[in-house]
Order: structure tokens, then sequence, then C-alpha cells
């Protein structure tokens, strides 16, 4: 009987999907026995092509860093049961990582077919190394002895760092070799489907954490990227190039590389290109939003960024009049909030331009300005700004207090922790900007008129209205005694002996023992 071909598509995924699952299914102690010996000894071609491509180079890493991280946390746990002298629990972690170590190993192999004789030594290194500690912990659980096994404990506790330092050097060499790998390919290829593939797992690896990122940047990721995002046949890849130097810049080696390589003038070109989709122009604003992170320690030396600050500055402010959805307009307006943190000069560039009014008007169009995250971004640039005399104007004539106001009553919709945080943010930021532009009676008096007194009252008395924030607290104390100067006939006289006459950190430790009242 013959199958259509369809069917021995569906029979072949079937079986090979069955396949990975099972490795890790399959019963560790069993697997030792086995020493993850390959079931077919031949070298049949057809059967290592068919086994190292049923998953992409990706999602064979993806199973590598899995098996890694189970080895590392069971190392952790080994250490943790060797100090209370279980040794029955001892000897069987032990020999669950001897499996996983060869199934990892095992594994390794079977995708990758260039590994070098350094990463096979390494490989030969640990497996030993783990024989005998398997070796070692079995002896324990054979005696009851409490002197040998004192003896023994310094001794295994010894094979147990050497085998955590072996494992540690051959994943840093696996890493670093598939990090290589994907760069190679990039640098070589001039087909746009293999550079996109390539692109797609350096950035994969990128979203393992920090370490990664530190491996790509010293492997020279950074400059291979801009030598991408600098070739027109390249264009349709910007997007994706982008969104992993923004990842891989995220790490201080990065940043040199961006340095090296004018990273900087490579970004202000794209920006200000307007033949480049908004796609490219949005994440090349995430880049500039990454490299200039008030987080981060490291942005001193980016000397460029100054030369070409005003054009960059530009671009974004267009990109958020024109965008077309929440997160373009979100990646801008954090490229620009950053920005203000990173020069004042950006301040005054943005007053000329005419953010404050985009800004204001953008945050009217719900379709825009749609989650706290980005009400974040604003009023962070709107707090940055308002240190300029010229800025108290131009809220007001854009409406702006209004704005202030209802920031001051930001809450979360989803409950989670990220987003309740992004809710204090604004409250404490809408609150300093307030307290900042109230220095001018116009402003002051917008604010009094808009009920600005009350609500910043309720939020000082109140700690479920600030989520129980103290940095909230502190700012709606500064904005509140602020436009007390300006109209103190707006204040109870319980709320001024309170709140406004004693010292600030006296007015601080009253709110935050303050009891709610449910009456």
């Amino acid at each position: 009987l013959s199958l259509p071909s369809s069917m021995h598509l569906i029979q072949v995924d079937s079986v090979q999907r069955w396949m990975e699952d099972l490795k890790l299914m399959t019963d560790c102690e069993c697997m030792c026995v086995l020493q993850s010996k390959p079931i077919s000894i031949e070298k049949d071609e057809q059967n290592e092509l068919m086994l190292s491509s049923q998953y992409s180079t990706c999602d064979n890493l993806q199973l590598l860093l899995k098996r890694a991280w189970i080895i590392s946390t069971e190392l952790t746990r080994i250490a943790q049961k060797l100090e209370k002298n279980r040794w029955q629990r001892v000897h069987s972690m032990t020999v669950r990582v001897n499996c996983h170590v060869r199934s990892m190993v095992n594994e390794y192999n079977t995708f990758t077919r260039n590994s070098s004789e350094e990463m096979h030594q390494f490989e030969k290194l640990l497996i030993d190394k783990c024989s005998e500690f398997t070796a070692f912990t079995e002896r324990c659980i054979q005696t009851e002895d409490e002197e040998i096994l004192k003896s023994m404990k310094s001794c295994i506790n010894e094979t147990l760092t050497t085998v955590a330092q072996h494992f540690g050097q051959l994943i840093e060499l696996v890493l670093t070799h598939e990090a290589q790998n994907l760069l190679r390919q990039i640098e070589l290829s001039d087909s746009v489907y293999v550079t996109e593939s390539a692109i797609s797992g350096l950035f994969s690896l990128t979203q393992e954490g920090a370490h990664l990122c530190r491996i790509i940047a010293k492997e020279g990721g950074v400059v291979t990227l801009f030598k991408i995002c600098r070739q027109d046949c390249f264009r349709c890849l910007y997007p994706q190039t982008l969104r992993t130097l923004a990842s891989i810049c995220c790490v201080e080696e990065g940043m040199h590389q961006l340095e090296k390589v004018d990273g900087i003038l490579c970004l202000a070109d794209i920006l200000t290109d307007n033949s480049h989709s908004e796609a490219t122009h949005a994440e090349a604003a995430a880049v500039i939003a990454q490299i200039t992170s008030p987080h981060l320690t490291f942005t001193q030396h980016l000397s460029s960024f100054l030369e070409n600050m005003e054009e960059i500055v530009t671009a974004l402010v267009k990109l958020c009049q024109e965008a077309s959805s929440g997160e373009v307009f979100l990646l801008a307006s954090a490229a620009l909030a950053n920005i203000t943190f990173f020069d004042t000069m950006a301040c005054e560039i943005l007053l000329q331009l005419n953010a404050m009014k985009i800004l204001l008007a953008a945050c009217s169009d719900k379709r825009i300005v749609d989650t706290p995250y980005s009400r974040d971004q604003v009023v962070t640039i709107l707090a940055n700004m308002s240190v300029l005399d010229q800025c108290a104007s131009e809220i007001i004539q854009g409406n702006g207090i209004q704005l202030l106001m209802e920031m001051l009553f930001e809450k979360s919709s989803s409950g989670s922790s990220a987003e309740v945080a992004a809710c204090e943010r604004v409250q404490q930021k809408s609150a300093v900007t307030l307290a900042r532009l109230s220095r001018d009676p116009e402003v002051a008096d917008a604010a009094v008129k808009l009920s600005c007194i009350p609500r910043l009252i309720k939020l000082c008395r109140s700690p479920t209205e600030r989520n129980n924030s103290d940095s909230v607290l502190v700012a709606c104390l500064a904005a509140l005694r602020r436009l007390a100067v300006m109209s103190p006939e707006g204040l109870e006289d319980s709320d001024f002996q309170q709140l406004v006459k004693p010292r600030l950190v006296d007015s601080f430790l009253l709110c935050t023992n303050m009891e709610e009242s449910f009456v």
C-alpha cells in the first residue's frame, strides 16, 4: 500500500517529535548505564542529516541551555545535601548529573559538525570527572564509618568544585563557538534568507541574559550587525538587526564596540532617512533608548552622541508625532526621556522643536498613548523639561496641567507588578512636575482651579491611593507645599498643620504611620 507523500511527512514529523521528547523524558539511571550511547553505530549519513535538521540551531541551543540549567541547579543542590551529610541523596543526584552531562554532550555533538579539539578535550575532562564523582559518592553509601565519611567529604567537595569549573568552561566554550558560527554566517552570506536566520539565532542568544550578550560583543557581534545596517541590500533586515543590537548594548562590552564602529552616526543616519520604514525607525529608537538608559553606569564614553544629538532628538520627536501605534510611540518617547537625563541641552532642543505640544496632543489619543508605560515616558520628559522657565507657558497652552492632574489618578488595570510600578512612577513624576512648574503663579492658579490640592492631600493621607509608595508621598508633599504657598486658602487647617507646616520629614513620618479610615 503506497501512502501519499503528505502522509509520509506527517509520520516522519511525529517520530522525530517523539524522539525529541524522549531525550528529556528518559529515565536518568538507565541513561547512565547506557552511557548515552547512540542507538545506531553505523555512520548512516542520511540518518545523521535527519537528526541534525529536525530542529533549527536555535531550538537545539535552547535544549542545550535547558540541560545546562538543570545541571547547574543539580550541582547547587548536591552541595546543599553534602553539607547535611545526606549521602544517599548526594549519590542519586550525582548519578543524575552524570547522566545529564553525557546527554548534553551527546545532544550537542549531534547537531554540531565542526566543534574544536579543545571542546572535545573539555567534554572528556568533564565526563571523566563526573564518573570519578559518581564513584566517590557510591563508596560513601557503602560505608557507615563516620571517620571515613568525614575524610571523604573534603575530597567530594573538591571534586564537586572541579566538576562545576569544567562544566562552566565547557558551556562558555560551546556558547562562544555558537556565537562565532552565527556571526561567521552573517559575515560570509549574501543571502537575505541565511542572514535573517543567523540574526534570528543571535537574537535568541541575547535573550538568555547579559553573559551571552558579553560573549557576542567580545566576538565582534556589534561590528558585524552594524555592517548589515550599512548595506542597502539588507534593508528588510534592519528592524531585526537593530533589535538584536539593542539587546547586546545592555552590556558595557557592547557599548564600547558601538562607539568603535561609529554606531551613533549610523543610528542618526537611519533615523533621519525618511526612506526607511517606521519599523526600522522604531527599532533604531530602541537602540538609542538602550544606550542612553539612566540605569547604566557606563554611558560617559558616548562622546559622539553629543555631536549627533540635535538631529537624533529631531528625528525622535518626528517619530512621536507620526507614530501609527502605541509601541512605536513608546520606543520613541522612551529614547527622548532617557536623552533628557543624559544631557540638559536636550530639553532646550525639545522646547525649540515644540515637543511639549506634540507630546501633550499624543496623550489625548488613547490609541497612541495607551499604557502607563507610555505615560511614564511622557511625564518623565515633562518633569525634566519643567526646570526651564519657558516651559510653564507651553504647558498651560497645551492643557498640560489637566493631564498632570489626570496622571495623579493613574491606576493599574492588570495588577501586574511591572504595571503597578509604572503607575507609581507616573504619579510621582506628575507631582514632581507640578511642584517645579508651580513656581509660576499662572500654573499654580490653574492647578488650584483643577482641584489638584485635594487630590494631593488624598495621595498623602491614603496609602492605598499611592500603593504605599514613599517616593509618591514625598513628591506629593513637595507639590502640596509649593501650591500652599501660592494658594493657602485651598487647605483646611488640619491639612496645613500636618502636611505643610512641619518639616517635610515629620509630615512624611506622620503619613507613613497613618491608619486609613474606611468610615
